[in-house]
């Protein structure tokens, strides 16, 4: 019997497309309310940012592939405007890299995984007011159909 194998190569655009969604579906599942490509105070732009039951403030950092974390090291500059902070990255990505101090998501376009907790480090309450208040203005006009995106 032949078989033949195909090998579709994924580009980084359609990878960061893929992880972004599942990693979406992944909080949406665990009871967040997830925004993508939102830009914060600082202007460091967050490719999810979600808002949990309890007011909880979660950022994800999704990753491409190996360049795309060696190149990119904002990560740090996150920590001020959530309480907890993840990674998220493909199946295939190499995790060995990864700091172990974030959570990590593992994720494709279907949905995705937790594979270690993001530690929480609660805000300030009036830092968590003026977020959450910027949040929900940021997500009611996406609703409407506005152009904003920043916090």
């Amino acid at each position: 019997m032949d078989v033949s194998v195909t090998v579709v190569a994924v580009s980084r655009p359609e990878t960061t497309a893929s992880v972004t969604r599942g990693a979406g579906r992944l909080l949406t599942a665990l009871g967040y309310a997830p925004l993508a490509e939102v830009t914060l105070p600082n202007g460091r732009r967050a490719d999810l940012m979600a808002l949990g039951p309890k007011g909880e403030l979660f950022i994800v950092e999704v990753k491409s592939g190996l360049e795309d974390f060696r190149t990119d090291q904002k990560w740090h500059e996150y920590g001020p405007y959530c309480d907890a902070f993840a990674f998220a990255v493909a199946p295939e990505f190499p995790r060995e890299v990864l700091p172990e101090e974030p959570g990590l998501i593992v994720a494709d376009g279907f949905g995705g995984a937790v594979l270690r907790e993001a530690p929480v480090v609660p805000l300030a309450g009036a830092r968590r007011k003026a977020l959450t208040i910027a949040f929900g203005r940021l997500a009611a006009l996406r609703a409407a159909g506005g152009e904003a995106e920043a916090l």
